[in-house]
């Protein structure tokens, strides 16, 4: 079956987005999202969570996803669509699977904004100004809370001048964004470098345990996530098929290179004695900025102030990026029939304007259960993992039901990375820690009542687009969502857990269950013509340009 582009505006109402972003525009809105506030703190806390063998933790990160991004590069370059990998599985499983993975992809591209806005409020303590944002836990004032929701709303201020121009901005801020990090790397290895720092207390001190619990807990994963920001504005690209592909794999291999780098010379710049008594106990002065106060601490004040204006341009352009996909994540669950028909109406500029004024207000609300950078990272990171599962299943099944239509970039040995991708996505899940997974059941379950609840009033009421929910194609979710849940209950990761399973045998259990999941859910996928029937649904709706 050939695949066919978005084939014009609605004919009723201001419902379309416009083609207008390039090859560049795609990959610097990746490479902008990947390199965000993950760089000013990754590397600190991941070097107290796992000490000089943090390096690991970014290797196996860096792995994850691109085992992930190669996945979602012959999706993206399949389907051009606004918001990619919220309907994925929407194809695949229908209206059931479609819907939960639509929460979970807005519900990640919603709150990477407020994590953002934290992160540019956390560095700029070091300014007079700034003084009363933060509790001394790091946790937001009720001065920091209004400050942050009004940083929260430029971001959206800006979103409304339109994607063309929007583009243009982030592509010009992310060469800023990397060169920032380059210079860094550069300058703290030629200036303060002591190789002894990797092995004073052992390369590994805490074990594969702290090498693993740093993956999701101290922000390496976070870190490297973004390279689907490529996808979710594939309806607003000029040349979807060849484009997304390049963009999604290109800026995983910019970041991953970046971050790696940054680790190294973090670890090597330090001076032993603010390490005395092992990296857990990792301190200076101005640690609440790592690089900017490490660059202070041996005397490199220039590169300090530079660092500092980093901490609002870096976080800045990531949160714009985010905020910008959390709107065309809601425009495409409208589009599934998930989501009330109004989601979809743009401004003249073609901007989804109601989906951006819901962005806002989710961030805002962020801020009161998870007011911290880091554990905002740990419950972010659950849920974008959870969101990224979803594309594997996706892949696996079109590639069995639909082998032969027309791809723009075919993936070699699809049959074995794609299990693969399912099946780490899963221990990062698990890895994320039991506190922080049964705060994401919460925030699923409150997902299921909003978008369940309009879908089942749609289909009462006729609505036309109105989603069947094909629970049998996605019977095995729920079984997967409360498995892993008692699996992380049971293991040894994070604040509760039970910890009856050991290290390793845990792993071989998530690995285990994830594979048998996977292969029942390609067994219970819709038949291949129900999945043209929902691609071709989705075409004939999804506008590609005025």
């Amino acid at each position: 079956m050939a695949h066919r582009t978005d084939p014009g505006p609605a004919a009723e109402g201001h419902t379309g987005l416009r083609r207008e972003v390039g090859v560049a525009g795609l990959l610097w809105a990746s490479v902008g999202a990947i390199i965000g506030s993950g760089w000013l703190f990754g590397a600190q806390k991941a070097a107290v969570a796992a000490g000089p063998a943090a390096m690991l933790s970014w290797g196996i990160g860096a792995v994850a996803i691109v085992l992930l991004a190669l996945i979602h590069a012959e999706l993206g370059g399949l389907f051009p669509v606004a918001g990619g990998t919220a309907r994925y599985p929407h194809y695949a499983f229908g209206g059931f699977a479609g819907m939960s993975f639509g929460w979970f992809t807005w519900l990640q591209a919603a709150t990477i904004a407020p994590i953002e806005v934290q992160a540019m409020i956390n560095y700029a303590q070091h300014w007079s100004w700034a003084d009363g944002l933060l509790h001394r836990n790091l946790t937001l004032t009720g001065t920091g809370f209004l400050v942050a929701a009004a940083l929260l709303g430029v971001f959206v201020a800006v979103n409304f001048l339109g994607v063309r121009l929007l583009a243009h901005t982030n592509s010009a801020a992310t060469v800023w964004k990397v060169a920032i990090p380059l210079l860094t790397v550069f300058v703290l290895g030629l200036t303060e470098f002591h190789g002894s720092n990797f092995s004073v207390h052992g390369f590994a001190p805490d074990g594969a345990k702290g090498v693993l619990a740093a993956i999701s807990t101290s922000g390496v994963i976070f870190a490297l996530l973004g390279f689907e920001q490529a996808i979710q504005w594939a309806g607003e690209s000029r040349n979807p098929a060849r484009d997304i592909p390049r963009a999604v794999l290109g800026s995983v291999v910019i970041g991953t290179i970046v971050y790696l780098a940054l680790q190294v010379v973090f670890i090597g710049a330090l001076p032993p004695s603010t390490f005395t008594h092992g990296w857990s106990t990792l301190t200076y002065p101005g640690i609440s900025g790592p690089f900017a106060g490490l660059a202070t601490l041996i005397g490199l004040g220039w590169l300090a102030t530079v660092l500092f204006v980093d901490a609002v341009i870096s976080p800045a352009g990531t949160g714009l990026v985010y905020i910008t996909s959390s709107s065309r994540v809601t425009y495409g669950l409208s589009r599934n029939g998930y989501a009330p028909r109004a989601l979809q109406y743009t401004d003249r500029r073609a901007v989804p304007w109601l989906g951006l004024l819901i962005a806002w207000i989710a961030g805002v609300l962020c801020f009161l259960p998870f007011p911290s950078w880091q554990r905002l990272v740990g419950f972010i990171t659950s849920a974008v993992v959870l969101m990224y599962a979803g594309a594997p299943l996706a892949f696996g099944v079109l590639r069995k039901r639909l082998p032969t239509m027309e791809r723009s970039y075919r993936l070699p040995g699809g049959a074995v990375i794609s299990p693969a991708a399912f099946a780490v996505a899963s221990l990062v899940i698990y890895w994320s820690g039991w506190d922080t997974l049964w705060r994401l059941g919460l925030a699923i379950l409150i997902g299921y009542l909003l978008l369940g609840g309009y879908s089942a009033h749609a289909v009462s009421k006729g609505v036309p687009n109105a989603p069947r929910m094909d629970f049998r194609a996605g019977q095995w979710l729920p079984v997967y969502l409360i498995g892993m849940g008692v699996v992380s209950w049971q293991g040894t990761f994070g604040v509760g857990a039970r910890g009856n399973l050991p290290l390793w045998w845990d792993i071989a259990v998530v690995v285990l269950f994830s594979l048998v999941v996977y292969y029942w859910a390609l067994a219970a996928a819709l038949p291949a013509e129900e999945i043209e029937r929902n691609i071709r649904g989705v075409e004939v709706v999804d506008p590609g340009g005025h």
